[in-house]
């Protein structure tokens, strides 16, 4: 029977069992390989508190604290909140990584001359 992905989905390879953990969004099992991990980064509180609290504040320079979530989920979860996309069959053999975000690149802009 044909397959559809050379991995069957999963990072597994050589294991035999992983252990699962549950999706945040449904609390569905999902063996930890075969789950879409996300690591969400935002602050505690929202963009319009931000002055007033900065106002009411006494120190000067307060970093207000972020809040770190790892969110993961289910295939059926991840594709419902469009965290990731139905790929085509050529789509599906490319195993590049997607690009990641310019606000958290790790080199230094150089300015063109």
């Amino acid at each position: 029977m044909p397959f559809k992905r050379r991995n069957g989905g999963r990072n597994k390879k050589g294991r035999g069992h992983v252990s699962f953990v549950r999706c945040s969004n449904c609390s569905r099992c999902v063996p930890k390989d075969k789950a879409i991990k996300r690591f969400l980064i935002r602050n505690m509180v929202e963009q319009a508190a931000v002055r007033d609290i900065a106002e009411a504040s006494v120190y000067q320079e307060y970093a207000l604290p972020k809040l770190y979530i790892k969110t993961v989920y289910c295939v059926s979860c991840a594709i419902h909140a469009k965290v990731v996309r139905v790929r085509s069959r050529e789509g599906r053999r490319d195993r590049t990584p997607p690009q990641r975000f310019k606000g958290f690149s790790k080199e230094k802009k150089t300015a063109k001359a």
